[in-house]
């Protein structure tokens, strides 16, 4: 069922894209009925956003799995949609309890989705404490091992080396070595550090001994490098197929992932890949190869086959990776595929790994907030009232909204370029005061309008 504020989205995105209408589209001379009116939408929008923040900020605890299928370690154009304060509740439930039961239920209390993104985080925040770090890392190894790649792997390994954890350093290096994980080349620089100093010469010469037979080069990260380069190489047929085999590599949903990420921009041989190896019964598809199959697909040229993946993956019991929603949203945001936009929300929404309010706050302003203000500003230029722009900024802030860095540029070049001084002054203590200064391409539309208007030494 499509949520009510999918469409009220489409119904203001269309609006705004062909013609505001009334009240926007005729400005009547007196602007006060204006900002009434711009002021009842704002508020329409604040409550709308709230209602939607209500709903569906938080999912219930009995729907949202402890552990979501969440692997990416892409970086994100669109605001983060994981709370960082989970680290610091990881953090605390492992200090506050000894049993696995007893964290995981503290964990669910507060609503913590254990990620792949969330599990390097709070290593990373137990560098100096090893045996909390392990304890987590035994942690999610017990409840779910799949969420335990080769790059977390490496981390804890790294931590236990780097504090003088030997044994268990070795351990945890030849289970790596069972599961195909290799030894990264940073966490043999850190660990062999280390080693020197504590003059450790036979693990020191151990750890040598490891790479001289091939641990990099057998990797899973080098051998989903060399999958990769023969699939972009060659055009694909039985002898690439052939080739990939011969290389007797043992294919994992963490190998799959790799070689696709090596293949975004080859999203149609990507395709290709991930087809055959399920087909050919080498790897059987999870939530992570499914997910970085969806974000190379992710693009305006493809988006029939990303839509069949995803709903593939959904039919097969897997879930939409934040990292992939935010991904492959700032994409279609970027290309202005509003509607592409609004359908992947409204699909991630009914899902485990729900986005963040601040998704929605995103959304809402890129979709009906800039274009209406855009629409309203070009309204009071046209009857020379552009200087009323301040009374308009301040309505926007009592329903929580800010004017985004391209319509601070329009305010600052407009209100400089017309003589309007005072006016300027009052718009960047605006900005100040909602808490968002004036970005330097602001700035710099500042200066260009004084120039434009003759005022050099308010220039300078």
């Amino acid at each position: 069922m499509r949520h009510s504020w999918k469409i009220f989205l489409y119904r203001n995105y269309q609006r705004s894209s062909i013609k505001i209408s009334n009240p926007f589209q005729v400005l009547p001379k007196h602007s006060p009925s204006l900002l009434r009116s711009l002021s009842s939408s704002l508020h329409t929008l604040a409550q709308q956003n709230c209602h939607f923040s209500e709903t569906h900020q938080k999912p219930k605890l009995n729907n949202t799995p402890l552990f979501a299928r969440n692997f990416s370690s892409e970086s994100s154009l669109v605001e983060p949609t994981n709370d960082p304060d989970h680290v610091l509740l990881v953090c605390d439930a492992l200090t506050k309890f000894d049993e696995f039961d007893d964290i995981s239920k503290e964990l669910e209390l507060h609503s913590v989705v254990i990620s792949h993104d969330l599990v390097l985080k709070v290593l990373k925040s137990l560098e100096s404490k090893p045996e909390v770090a392990k304890r987590f890392f035994d942690w999610v190894l017990e409840k779910d091992s799949g969420r335990l790649s080769s790059k977390s792997y490496n981390c804890m390994l790294g931590i236990l080396g780097v504090n003088g954890l030997v044994v268990e350093f070795w351990d945890l290096a030849d289970k790596m070595k069972i599961n195909g994980h290799g030894v990264s080349g940073v966490t043999r620089d850190r660990v062999q550090k280390k080693f020197e100093k504590e003059g450790l010469k036979d693990d020191l010469e151990k750890l040598k001994g490891v790479f001289a037979r091939g641990s990099v080069d057998n990797s899973v990260e080098k051998i989903g490098l060399r999958v990769s380069r023969i699939v972009r190489n060659r055009v694909w047929g039985e002898d690439v197929e052939g080739e990939i085999k011969n290389l007797c590599a043992e294919f994992s949903s963490d190998l799959v992932k790799i070689v696709l990420e090596h293949l975004v921009m080859e999203p149609m041989k990507a395709l290709i890949f991930f087809r055959w190896v399920e087909d050919s019964g080498l790897c059987k598809h999870d939530g992570r190869s499914y997910n970085a199959m969806a974000r190379v697909l992710g693009r305006e040229d493809y988006i029939d086959r990303f839509w069949k993946v995803i709903d593939e993956m959904k039919s097969n019991g897997f879930e939409m990776e934040t990292g992939t929603f935010d991904t492959v949203l700032a994409r279609f945001m970027s290309r202005k595929m509003i509607k592409e936009a609004i359908d992947l929300y409204e699909f991630a929404m009914n899902g485990a790994n729900k986005p963040s309010a601040k998704c929605c706050t995103y959304l809402l302003r890129k979709i009906v907030v800039d274009p209406m203000l855009d629409a309203v500003l070009k309204a009071l230029t046209n009857v020379g009232k552009f200087g009323e722009c301040n009374k308009v900024l301040r309505e926007m802030k009592v329903a929580g909204f800010v004017a985004s860095g391209n319509l601070q540029r329009k305010i600052a070049f407009g209100l400089t370029r017309a003589g309007m001084n005072d006016e300027a002054n009052e718009f960047v203590d605006h900005m100040e005061s909602s808490g968002r200064d004036l970005s330097y391409k602001a700035w710099a539309s500042l200066i260009e309008g004084h120039c434009v208007s003759g005022d050099l030494e308010k220039s300078i």
